[in-house]
């Protein structure tokens, strides 16, 4: 009985913290998704019209790339979309240089008269949150770089904090590990930092609420990790970090780069910063519209024949929260899609299994090609990627 309290009242608080932290707080600063095999998957072209949830808008630019005819990029959180209208403000701007200050360096010395010099291309939502924000750049911060802003930043800099002080040893790892070029150098070298590494950094932190609230994990994500994965969450997030420090080479693996050291550098970044692709970029980028709104609504307020849908994990917290709206929004989307439509989903799960059974029919899944391109997935912490064509 005690035990069931515990449990009912550690739920509960998982929930109103999350719903707290989503509220109010930019979320992502960085999106979590790997675009290059995004892209092999979903096979864009000049006639593809892209639904994409926002999240921090990297990969939406990184679409670009491939001269989409149009990319709707939604989030329920306007801080998200604040984040995805002020690239598209430093783009339409014509510097590179200060672009990659503000998303590559993270900080930039003049970010007051950049930003001041851009407000106007702002949506008002945007500029409101950026007028009380955009000091987030500013390198003479505490923290010194917006990569340690949002909430997932202040996890990362709160670990890094964690794991780089002097008596633990492990920041001349972390340096080899960053430097490897080959995957046995990185072998060895988390063979070498992984007791340390896992000392401390244990259930304790990996399970409080706070912390993953803050990562954006839902609970009925959380649920359906420790159900499904052996060691449950801890266990979980030990193998998937193994996993990409070890099976997947680190030199251009900009996603874990950028939470160990605060920014990313010219030849390890996104797409949408490397200077080859900015006149790309400025080219296409009147082609991202943005919007403040679920996918379902979206989708009620502007049919028509979309290509391509990338919906990250969101349906993980759908089918565990509200399975009513998640089928209303397969309805949705089968209603605006195209034949042959691609619908793009990322999973906690090894397999997805909640499709509703009434759509179910309308889609062929590709399992083995996703299962060969989610190997070479340099994030490494989504147990599956999956990929569905409309019939």
């Amino acid at each position: 009985m005690v035990k069931t309290l515990s449990a009912k009242l550690t739920q509960r608080t998982h929930d109103l913290v999350f719903r707290t932290v989503h509220s109010r707080n930019l979320i992502y600063n960085a999106c979590w998704e790997d675009p290059r095999i995004d892209r092999r998957l979903l096979g864009l072209d000049e006639q593809s019209r892209v639904v994409v949830l926002t999240s921090a808008g990297c990969n939406a630019l990184d679409y670009l790339l491939d001269g989409p005819a149009s990319i709707d990029a939604v989030d329920v959180n306007p801080r998200q979309n604040a984040l995805l209208w002020l690239k598209i403000a430093l783009i339409e701007r014509g510097h590179h240089d200060d672009l990659f200050r503000f998303f590559g360096d993270g900080r930039h010395p003049e970010h007051r008269r950049v930003y001041g010099e851009l407000r106007h291309r702002l949506p008002a939502q945007a500029r409101r949150f950026w007028d009380h924000h955009v000091d987030w750049f500013d390198a003479a911060s505490r923290r010194g770089s917006f990569y340690y802003r949002g909430t997932s930043g202040a996890v990362a800099w709160l670990l890094t904090r964690y794991l780089l002080q002097p008596r633990r040893k492990l920041k001349p790892h972390l340096h080899d590990l960053i430097q490897a070029a080959t995957l046995e150098e990185q072998r060895a070298i988390y063979a070498a930092m992984e007791p340390r590494l896992w000392r401390r950094l244990d259930g304790w932190l990996l399970n409080q609420p706070l912390i993953m609230s803050m990562l954006g994990v839902p609970r009925p994500q959380l649920r359906l990790i420790k159900d499904e994965y052996p060691g449950g969450l801890v266990g979980y997030i030990r193998d998937k970090f193994k996993h990409v420090l070890t099976e997947v080479l680190i030199h251009d693996n900009y996603f874990w780069r950028v939470y160990l050291t605060g920014s990313y550098t010219r030849d390890c970044c996104p797409n949408y910063l490397r200077p080859e692709h900015f006149d790309t970029l400025q080219s296409n980028v009147h082609r991202i519209r943005v919007h403040t709104t679920t996918v379902s609504d979206f989708l009620r307020r502007r049919p028509a024949p979309y290509s391509h849908y990338v919906l990250l994990d969101h349906q993980d917290w759908l089918a565990r929260h509200d399975p009513v709206a998640l089928e209303q929004e397969w309805r949705l989307i089968l209603a605006s899609s195209v034949p042959g439509a691609r619908v793009l989903m990322r999973s906690a799960s090894h397999q997805v299994d909640y499709i509703p059974e009434a759509v179910r029919d309308a889609l062929a899944f590709l399992p083995d090609l996703a299962h060969t391109v989610h190997r070479e997935d340099r994030v490494g912490t989504y147990g599956s990627v999956n990929l569905a064509v409309v019939r």
